[in-house]
């Protein structure tokens, strides 16, 4: 029987010109790239031409990113970033959540379906299974990371990471597992046909509550309303899940063969050169972006990473953290 893992991975891919890349900010560029390749395969069920594709694309991962550092921010760093206000947008310093994220997609399907008129439940149950991969290519980037820990183990499947004493429990491939696993169970509901909305709520529910009993294996640190911060935001969400799931199957309505408002025939083929040449630029560069956020705490980079990289955060690039760790 094999022993207990060290982990020893390093998070950062490589550097050019000073930028550091990571496994974790990767984990975005694919997810981002699931939910393009999925809107493409889907365009003609849902009557999206392929400037539709690109501007949901391009909202959806603009609001993963403002929701899940909103969230960050606001529940559990908002003592640092009340101090540093200015590192903020700094991405590339780190500082995601996982609940932010799923809440600032959503509103960039909200504003996607207002600019077209598009129904939001038909869009965001399409986005179902990419969701799921998304959240799992995440948690893949959490751990190659190395830097959220569970609860101490002696089990044979525990990991030392860098950063923990002892070994722990693996609690990011726990849920990112969860999280592809609900991807052939979506798939098998979005067949189904269900009332719009059906696959969404479901989706929400499972994913929350499954994590509750996940992250009993983790240690926050942090908490709100006398609970861990996570359990709380997962108890909400799975409610809120629970809750449409019931309302939309209760309606008793299936969700339609071929969705979306209708476009022209003429429409649906074209696209558009001009207006997708640039939407394509735009999401090309969202891509590379993604690729300079690490997986951690804002606070906790330069003490940890500044250990495995001697300065890494003390060029010109980073001028706003050294003050965190000075050389």
């Amino acid at each position: 029987m094999a022993g207990p893992f060290v982990h020893s991975i390093d998070p950062i891919i490589g550097s050019v010109a000073g930028v550091h890349l990571w496994w974790y900010g990767l984990a975005y560029s694919l997810g981002f790239l699931t939910i393009f390749l999925a809107l493409r395969r889907k365009r003609q069920e849902l009557g999206f031409t392929m400037r539709m594709v690109y501007d949901l694309s391009i909202l959806a991962a603009v609001g993963v990113l403002v929701g899940g550092r909103f969230i960050e921010v606001v529940f559990y760093e908002w003592p640092f970033y009340s101090k540093y206000p200015q590192l903020i947008p700094a991405y590339w310093l780190g500082g995601m959540s996982t609940h932010g994220l799923l809440l600032g997609g959503m509103l960039g399907v909200v504003l996607f379906c207002r600019i077209h008129r598009q129904p939001f439940l038909v869009v965001t149950d399409a986005l179902a299974v990419p969701a799921a991969f998304i959240l799992g290519f995440g948690r893949i980037g959490n751990f190659i990371d190395g830097q959220i820990v569970g609860s101490l183990t002696d089990g044979w499947w525990g990991v030392r990471f860098p950063d923990g004493e002892g070994f722990r429990h693996p609690v990011v491939l726990y849920d990112g597992i969860k999280n592809f696993l609900l991807v052939p169970l979506m798939l098998y509901v979005q067949r189904l046909r269900l009332a719009p909305g059906a696959a969404t709520g479901l989706f929400l529910f499972l994913y929350a509550l499954l994590r509750v009993f996940i992250d009993f294996f983790r240690e926050y640190p942090t908490s709100l309303l006398g609970m861990a911060t996570g359990q709380v935001l997962n108890l909400a969400m799975s409610a809120g899940g629970l809750a449409l799931f019931v309302w939309t199957v209760a309606r008793g309505r299936r969700h339609p063969a071929s969705a979306g408002v209708k476009v022209g025939g003429s429409q649906l083929q074209s696209t558009s050169a001009g207006g997708a040449a640039w939407r394509a630029a735009l999401f090309a560069a969202l891509l590379v972006f993604v690729l300079v956020i690490p997986s951690d705490w804002t606070q906790d980079i330069p003490e940890r990473y500044g250990k495995r990289h001697a300065g890494l955060y003390h060029s010109a690039l980073y001028p706003a953290i050294n003050e965190l760790n000075p050389p």
